[in-house]
């Protein structure tokens, strides 16, 4: 009997060992997606509609923002927020001038927002789903299926009738942890979608606080 005793007390403390360790890897790899999220300005352009003219014109934006290097040098997130907030005009310009030497009279929106990814994978590299801040570029009703890179760090370069994924920059850019959550996501899948469940009660929790506090 002292024996099962044992083994069951035995048993109680590996299972709370495993708990505490994989509560542990869970909190510390939520803060390393959280600082990917928070590191990086996403393009994002909305085609038209689905038809192959208006996928093809999408294309032909993506390649002139991409090759008009509108971020010039920026150094940090909130630099290349700063500079994309001020040439939101000049995007939508360079969009337009794009569209309309093809034909197209559209219209073109360009802002900055706080936009809701599912996952995404673009050359070698996977984006993690979630929340982001990107450059959102919509033409016309912004109906179509949507192309998508990372603007900042610069990631997406031109290459032919290609764009491909800058490797320098991104070693220059992300630290390991990083790395490893870009080229191996599938390592983190689990953890990731337990800390964005309890990023989302926590946010709630809040919410309803704040809202008691109100009426108190």
């Amino acid at each position: 009997m002292m024996r099962k005793k044992h083994e069951l007390i035995f048993a109680a403390g590996l299972i709370l060992a495993i708990l505490i360790s994989n509560t542990v890897g869970i909190i510390r790899d939520g803060r390393r997606l959280d600082r990917l999220r928070g590191s990086v300005l996403r393009l994002h352009i909305l085609a038209e509609s689905d038809s192959d003219r208006d996928q093809q014109l999408k294309l032909y934006v993506r390649d002139a923002l991409l090759e008009s290097s509108i971020l010039g040098e920026a150094d940090s997130l909130a630099e290349a927020e700063s500079i994309a907030a001020e040439r939101l005009p000049d995007i939508e310009r360079i969009a337009e001038t794009v569209l309309r030497a093809n034909g197209c009279e559209l219209p073109v929106e360009a802002e900055l927002a706080d936009t809701e990814f599912d996952v995404r994978t673009y050359g070698d590299i996977t984006m993690p789903a979630g929340t982001y801040r990107a450059l959102r570029v919509k033409i016309g009703s912004a109906q179509g299926h949507n192309w998508w890179c990372v603007m900042y760090p610069s990631l997406c370069v031109p290459a032919a009738c290609e764009v491909t994924d800058d490797k320098q920059e991104e070693l220059e850019k992300f630290g390991d942890e990083e790395l490893d959550i870009l080229y191996e996501p599938e390592k983190y899948e689990i953890r990731f979608a337990i800390w964005d469940k309890i990023t989302e009660i926590r946010k709630k929790l809040v919410v309803q606080s704040d809202e008691n506090s109100e009426r108190a």
